[in-house]
């Protein structure tokens, strides 16, 4: 199974989606976490060729928002896709044949000019919903914001 991620920057705008779902036929995949998508209102669209795309709402000031992008392989097998919290989103797979359930959470931590309370406050959020999750496999991806220490 090939699980991406991808922070868009922004899936706002028609023409940044129809871009993603361009860009993303070049590449093998079957699922696609985005992150940042900077949405207003929710998204959920099942595409002719058999994709769907599911994009959460960025918070009040316009900022963060995570997604899934499904490959028409896969599609079948969703069982939901819910964002828990703006920066938080969860992905359910159902067991198909011999592969058994799956769960995908779709994270984008805070940048470092946040309050180290708000990031503390992510990764709890983060910890309780992979420990109340209770799939066989858990995977998760997005964009952790890291900084790289280096001393000289």
């Amino acid at each position: 199974m090939a699980i991406c991620t991808y922070n868009a920057r922004t899936l706002a705008p028609e023409a940044a989606i129809e871009n993603l779902m361009m860009q993303a036929k070049k590449i093998k995949y079957d699922v696609i976490g985005l992150t940042e998508t900077r949405r207003r209102h929710p998204l959920n669209a099942v595409y002719e060729t058999g994709e769907e795309l599911f994009l959460g709402t960025c918070d009040s000031r316009g900022v963060g928002g995570v997604g899934v992008l499904v490959n028409t392989s896969m599609a079948k097998n969703i069982d939901s896709f819910e964002q828990l919290t703006t920066p938080i989103g969860r992905l359910r797979m159902r067991r198909c044949g011999p592969i058994p359930a799956l769960t995908i959470f779709v994270a984008y931590a805070p940048t470092s000019s946040y309050e180290e309370e708000e990031v503390e406050a992510f990764y709890m959020d983060l910890e309780k919903f992979y420990q109340e999750d209770h799939a066989f496999y858990k995977v998760i991806i997005g964009d952790f914001n890291a900084k790289l220490l280096v001393t000289v």
